[in-house]
């Protein structure tokens, strides 16, 4: 009889996990990850569904709950890419459960076929245009400590399409002269992916002042301000970033502009001056090209199309 009860307490382990057991393969999930944004990302997503999991009594960690879960992600009227992200975290959840023995490997198949949302259409990106772009770097005060920082941390934004974890985590080694230009070197994005990021002299100008008056000789470029204009500290965070971009776009009178909106806007901007598309997916640091294209927002166009004159049609 104890060996029958055995069994049967271990099989319940097996379909349902504690928060003790979530909390454990959390951290197995996080540690899997290269990617500081992904952990981020996968965190939040992971501590959604355990506050909604444990919320819910007696529950099973199967494919009919993490369904439930989805249209309880859509009742929210969250944006199917949002859903999936948080989706695709959950799925990665009963992976790590699974293959520490805490979930059986026939629950964790199940949750990895839950459908994610469709995503119908493609959402329509925030661009600057080139006055729009030019006047909102320039916003900051020249004269001051602080807005010699921010004008240097809008330009390299827009000058040299930047994600926000890469540029708080700019050094001085990675600014170098490469090929008689002015270079990002060896610098790490997202997925650990490296790559080296052309700096246009204006930007680097930015830069400069911000170091002189900064007195910044070694480490991280951008450091806090305080309102006195003292600088303090040895590196930003993102959430200074967001709010460097969000004054001086409310300034500019653009709502809604977030700082990747800059880096996509660079792409744009890029692209419309002639930039070719595959040295613009470098700058970018995109793997795929088909990512770049939805940073530039272009489509197709078959009037005019791009192989009509190519020179080996008769003349």
């Amino acid at each position: 009889m104890r060996r029958k009860t055995r069994g049967r307490k271990s099989n319940r382990q097996r379909i349902k996990l504690g928060l003790p057991d979530l909390e454990h393969v959390k951290s197995a999930v996080l540690v899997s990850l290269r990617s500081p944004e992904s952990q981020r990302s996968y965190r939040r997503s992971i501590d959604d569904f355990v506050c909604w999991y444990c919320s819910e009594p007696r529950l099973s960690f199967n494919k009919t709950v993490v369904t439930r879960y989805r249209i309880h992600l859509e009742d929210q009227l969250l944006a199917p890419g949002t859903i999936n992200v948080r989706l695709a975290a959950v799925r990665r959840l009963a992976y790590e459960a699974a293959d520490t023995g805490l979930l059986s490997p026939e629950l964790a198949a199940g949750i990895r076929r839950v459908k994610g949302a469709k995503k119908l259409g493609i959402r329509l990106g925030n661009w600057l245009t080139v006055d729009e772009a030019r006047s909102l770097w320039q916003l900051p005060n020249m004269h001051s400590v602080k807005g010699k920082r921010d004008r240097a941390i809008l330009a390299v934004l827009l000058g040299c399409g930047l994600r926000r974890r890469e540029l708080i985590d700019l050094t001085l080694d990675h600014i170098q002269r490469r090929e008689d230009h002015w270079a990002i070197v060896d610098l790490v994005g997202k997925g650990g992916h490296i790559r080296t990021v052309p700096m246009p002299n204006w930007v680097k100008q930015t830069i400069d002042d911000w170091l002189t008056v900064a007195e910044v000789v070694h480490g991280k470029i951008f450091r806090c301000v305080c309102r006195k204009g003292v600088v303090w500290g040895t590196e930003i965070t993102e959430k200074v970033v967001w709010h460097v971009v969000k004054e001086y776009a409310k300034r500019l009178g653009v709502s809604k502009l977030a700082p990747h909106d800059l880096r996509r806007s660079c792409a744009r901007l890029c692209h419309e001056s002639g930039g070719e598309l595959e040295q613009i997916q470098f700058l970018l640091g995109h793997v795929s090209v088909q990512t770049t294209e939805k940073y530039l927002g272009c489509k197709q166009r078959l009037r005019e199309a791009v192989n009509d004159r190519i020179g080996i049609e008769p003349g």
